[in-house]
């Protein structure tokens, strides 16, 4: 009997051992696991990782400059070329391949006329040798993802055509993925900071705080929003670099964009401030700001991660309006809301419609924010795992 027992002793010390080695998955391991069963969100996400990754590196991955011109080669309002694999004759090839084009002026007719000559194929190239710059802005480098070649020689090649100036739309499309992208995530991050701490002071404090800090609240958002945009973007003085611009524009967006989230924390905290844990920080001494951003805002920050995510379109959205007004960010400057402006009349929309391309690539960041947002909106309801 007293071998059972000691046998007994030592089974029940090392399940005791072993459940103390088995530690419960943390809540962002949690969180993780039910994004994943979201599948459009992990298309999204995959969508924008290839998009921040072009954006990291513009000049790598697109084949051109986005000042260089083509007009010697006479390569004005030129349409997108297309990829093919299966040549004229109907034989396939393993690299694709694109068909040089011949421009005319029509004397009877008066307009330009553009034919295909299928005698000379270009075929795509990986790694090429192209145009200078910098990786990262440090190390200089004239690697490209992928170009033309035909003969060991470069062509130029359009995939998505050409604008008015000659300058090949796909590469001005890459390189336009750095500021819309980019604005987008630092006009969240300024407006989070804006919502935690005003949001969070109107909840915890009360009172005059927060009669003063909703009313204001109130009062920008019964503010229509494209107005007053175009009204602080007009104030902008038009001699400023394209660097105060963007900043200026991102604090336009951001001024406007925290008020949705400082609302949402306040109603959090105030549901919380008379909380337990609470109450024995403030009684240890903690200070009113380390209790708020150390004790409080941890517990419902997955809503503001899935807030900001879903944020994020409307700052791309924001810049993309002022910059096709023409109030926003300007040439130089290659955004994807610079690139739209071409498409204001309906000319240019009827004749060049492939101008419109910028305007699809905001459609899929936003799309793909959206549906990263619902996920994370999914995999932080505590009750999404008992569906």
């Amino acid at each position: 009997m007293s071998v059972e027992k000691e046998s007994n002793g030592i089974n029940e010390t090392d399940n005791a051992k072993n459940r103390k080695s088995e530690k419960a998955p943390s809540q962002w391991k949690l969180m993780w696991h039910q994004f994943k069963k979201h599948k459009l969100a992990m298309v999204g996400l995959s969508i924008l990782i290839v998009f921040y990754l072009m954006a990291l590196a513009p000049n790598f991955f697109a084949p051109y400059s986005p000042r260089a011109r083509f007009t010697k080669e006479g390569h004005i309002n030129f349409p997108p070329q297309q990829l093919r694999f299966i040549d004229e004759d109907g034989k396939f090839h393993f690299r694709p391949f694109i068909y040089d084009r011949q421009e005319k002026f029509n004397l009877d007719t008066y307009e330009k006329e553009i034919t295909i000559d299928k005698s000379k194929k270009y075929y795509l190239h990986f790694f090429v040798r192209g145009d200078e710059y910098k990786l990262f802005s440090l190390f200089p480098s004239n690697l490209h993802l992928f170009g033309f070649m035909r003969n060991g020689r470069p062509f130029p090649g359009h995939l998505f055509g050409t604008n008015s100036l000659a300058q090949d739309l796909f590469s001005r499309n890459i390189h336009a993925m750095q500021i819309s992208l980019s604005i987008g995530f630092l006009g969240v991050f300024i407006s989070m900071i804006l919502g935690v701490l005003i949001g969070g002071a109107s909840g915890y404090y009360g009172g005059t705080v927060d009669l003063i800090s909703q009313r204001g609240i109130e009062i920008l958002m019964g503010i229509p929003r494209i107005p007053l945009w175009m009204a602080l973007a007009a104030a902008i003085p038009q001699r400023m670099s394209a660097i105060k611009i963007y900043f200026l524009i991102t604090v336009i967006l951001s001024l406007i964009g925290w008020t949705g989230l400082a609302r949402n924390i306040r109603s959090k905290l105030i549901s919380l401030k008379n909380e337990d844990f609470v109450r024995a920080a403030r009684n240890i001494g903690a200070s009113d700001l380390r209790i708020i951003l150390f004790h409080m805002v941890p517990n419902f920050f997955s809503y503001v991660i899935v807030h900001l995510t879903l944020a994020i379109p409307g700052m791309i959205i924001g810049e993309t309006a002022l910059s096709f007004l023409g109030i926003g960010l300007k040439p130089p400057v290659v955004s994807w809301g610079v690139l739209l402006q071409q498409a204001q009349t309906f000319r240019n929309v009827t004749e060049y419609p492939w101008i419109m391309i910028p305007g699809a690539f905001v459609v899929i960041a936003v799309l793909s924010f959206n549906f990263v947002g619902d996920g994370l909106r999914d995999a932080a309801d505590p009750f999404s795992v008992m569906r």
